[in-house]
């Protein structure tokens, strides 16, 4: 952290910063360098470890990632580079001797399909363990319901073993090298892992890099004064630096955990201290300022690698690297470390790829996915939190001019990266609308989401949602939403009031956003339970655990008994699953719709219709209409279907007819086509 203190000394700085101003020699050339004096070594120590062909391989990737590693190296830590450049490959030397067989033989196939992972066959869910089947030595038997879906990729919510009692929902976590022994033991994850690589699914977890939990061995160590962990966390021994940064730094949970600093009378050698903590006082935030944090995250990425995780969710990485006078969010040398993080992972694991949880501003969140000025890897996959929650505001006001400008003026992201495109997470949802964006389409940023706040809290006079505030600000008037996707949509409110054309309505607006999630490019990220259309559970208030934090209404336990009417075409679960599935059925079989390229915004001709085209080198084009009304609006159908050429090969009402060049596209309706 820069201008982080641990015992009330000046703070530490690094020689460089991400932009590379602090050298005048050529990175590259210092990378070389290092390499020389060190690859001659490494090579008899590989081989001994990995045999000659495994070893040529490995040193290879290293040949291939010297800058990417090097370079940040020296960035972060300056003169300390060279030294801590050999034990970074020593580490990662040592967790690809420890890689299992199977997995080496995942890496092979993945190297020779580096985009393995933007294929239209992709398709994700996402589940807490013990909300979808109670423990990991049960998950296997369900995976029967995600083949049905095609799903291909699993996300398992945090389940590393948190601390005890609160833990901001698993991201407090105590050992990442142990799972919540509420759910099974690591011995399970890797039998999970293993049951789904047989499918060809791919395994996520969540990986919390900013802060551990206060119980956390690193964090015990650092308070009991233990040379070896010496600097993993920051500690100021009064308030007038914590005070200065938190003058600039947005609070995170200002209801129930202000500012960004909690005492905590152990530290300093007892003398106390006030501890970063970002976000709730039992999360003490990490100091990657000191490479020794850094080297053993790097140790606890590539050990859970080896049990079989094939993607991980960065957590919280906007946090990872402070600076006074600003948000401490996405700082340059945040970046830096993730590449670090990223370059030396897949040196010892190259199947394996990261997902940045990075729910900031568009021009910031693009940089995850490596889209800097000059291009260097840092993570494959990001959310599309931007369409996610233009798909919300859409759908609230039925139209689309703000999600046609703002999705429009996106920055590009690199080639070899891929979105992940969502309708709903496990979290609130926060308005991120710019003002630019807000005042192009003639808009007012802050008093639009507090209409959206006022919409989908059920505030607003006639609105269908049934959704709740979370973390209102009533100072500032901010809030975000919590709410499951059915609720949100008008579900829960149709079936309570046995509302027949309400839950028409609520079932198309679902299915609506579905359709865009599933055919705007990147992997589609489907939530447990809204393929059944589950609605809010608020037997969350039961557990005083639970009960602070309304955000557990939009995550339901699974309902079963709902999922076995999957099958029966007249009840809601039944449309719901058969609708999704052939979402991914038919997204499967457009190669248009593989990750690597960008989808284009169109205007065609109606400001309640979202149109977007999508083009692959080796494919036609794919456009698809989105109508946000709940009347029907007419199209150019020159602009969607290219002058007639194109085939619809998806929609919510059959085949759209097309009359005087015009289109109509239903109320909250879809319709997806393609060039032959």
């Amino acid at each position: 952290m820069a201008g982080g203190e641990t015992d009330g000394t000046a703070a530490r700085t690094t020689a460089t910063t991400a932009g590379g101003t602090g050298t005048a020699t050529d990175p590259r050339d210092d990378a070389t360098r290092a390499w020389s004096a060190l690859r001659r070594r490494l090579s008899d120590e590989a081989t001994a470890a990995l045999g000659e062909d495994e070893a040529d391989a490995f040193l290879t990737r290293v040949d291939l990632a010297l800058v990417d590693v090097h370079g940040p190296l020296a960035e972060l830590y300056g003169d300390r580079a060279d030294d801590l450049f050999a034990r970074v490959l020593r580490t990662a030397l040592a967790a690809a001797a420890d890689r299992p067989r199977a997995l080496r033989r995942l890496d092979r196939r993945r190297e020779l399909d580096p985009g393995w992972f933007q294929r239209t066959r992709l398709q994700g869910y996402v589940c807490y363990v013990d909300r979808f089947c109670g423990t990991l030595d049960r998950l296997a038997g369900q995976l029967d319901h995600l083949a049905e879906l095609g799903t291909t990729y699993l996300h398992l919510m945090p389940l590393l073993r948190p601390r005890e009692g609160e833990n901001d929902g698993g991201y407090a976590v105590a050992d990442y090298r142990a799972v919540d022994p509420r759910l099974g033991t690591m011995a399970d994850l890797e039998a999970v892992a293993g049951a789904l690589h047989e499918r060809d699914m791919a395994l996520c977890i969540d990986l919390v890099l900013n802060h551990t939990a206060r119980e956390h061995p690193w964090a015990r160590g650092w308070l009991a004064g233990d040379p070896a962990y010496a600097g993993f966390y920051t500690a100021f021994p009064d308030r007038t630096l914590p005070d200065a940064y938190d003058a600039t730094i947005p609070e995170v949970f200002p209801d129930r955990a202000p500012g960004s600093f909690s005492w905590v009378p152990e530290a300093r050698g007892g003398a106390g201290g006030w501890v970063w903590t970002t976000f709730w006082p039992y999360q003490w935030d990490l100091d990657y300022t000191n490479p020794e944090v850094t080297l053993a995250m790097l140790g606890e990425i590539t050990w859970l690698a080896n049990r079989g995780v094939d993607v991980f969710r960065m957590d919280a990485v906007p946090f990872m690297w402070k600076r006074m006078g600003t948000t401490c969010q996405n700082q340059p040398e945040g970046h830096t470390l993730l590449q670090l993080l990223h370059a030396v992972t897949r040196l010892a694991a190259p199947g394996v790829v990261f997902k940045a949880e990075a729910i900031v501003a568009p021009d910031d969140l693009v940089q995850y996915l490596g889209a800097h000025e000059r291009f260097r890897p840092e993570c494959e996959l990001a959310y599309h939190n931007q369409l996610m929650v233009l798909l919300w505001s859409s759908l609230a006001t039925g139209e689309v001019r703000l999600a046609r400008q703002a999705l429009g003026r996106m920055r590009p992201i690199p080639p070899s990266t891929s979105w992940v495109t969502y309708v709903r997470g496990h979290d609130d949802i926060g308005w991120a609308i710019t003002d630019a964006d807000a005042a192009a389409v003639g808009l007012d940023a802050f008093a639009h989401r507090r209409f959206l706040n006022d919409f989908y809290s059920g505030r607003f006079p006639g609105s269908f949602a049934r959704g709740a505030l979370f973390q209102e600000n009533e100072v500032t008037g901010d809030a975000r939403v919590s709410g499951s996707a059915a609720s949100l949509c008008g579900i829960e409110d149709a079936l309570e009031r046995d509302d027949a054309a309400a839950l028409e309505a609520g079932t198309r607006r679902l299915l609506l956003l579905y359709s865009v999630a599933y055919a705007f490019g990147g992997i589609p990220l489907l939530y447990m339970g809204d393929e059944l259309a589950l609605r809010n559970d608020t037997g969350y208030v039961a557990d005083p655990a639970r009960a602070p934090d309304n955000r557990w209404m939009h995550r339901p336990p699974m309902d079963w008994a709902a999922a076995a009417r999957r099958t029966d075409p007249g009840s809601l679960e039944g449309r719901v699953f058969a609708a999704v599935r052939e979402l991914g059925r038919v997204r499967r079989s457009l190669l248009a719709l593989r990750g690597g390229t960008e989808p284009e915004l169109l205007d065609a001709g109606s400001d309640a219709v979202l149109a977007w085209r999508r083009r692959h080198p080796r494919s036609g084009a794919f456009v698809g209409v989105a109508n946000f009304s709940p009347r029907p609006q007419e199209v150019d159908a020159d602009t969607v279907t290219g002058f007639g050429s194109f085939v619809q090969v998806h929609g919510s009402d059959g085949r759209l007819g097309v009359r005087g060049g015009r289109l109509t596209v239903p109320g909250l309706g879809f319709a997806w086509f393609a060039e032959p």
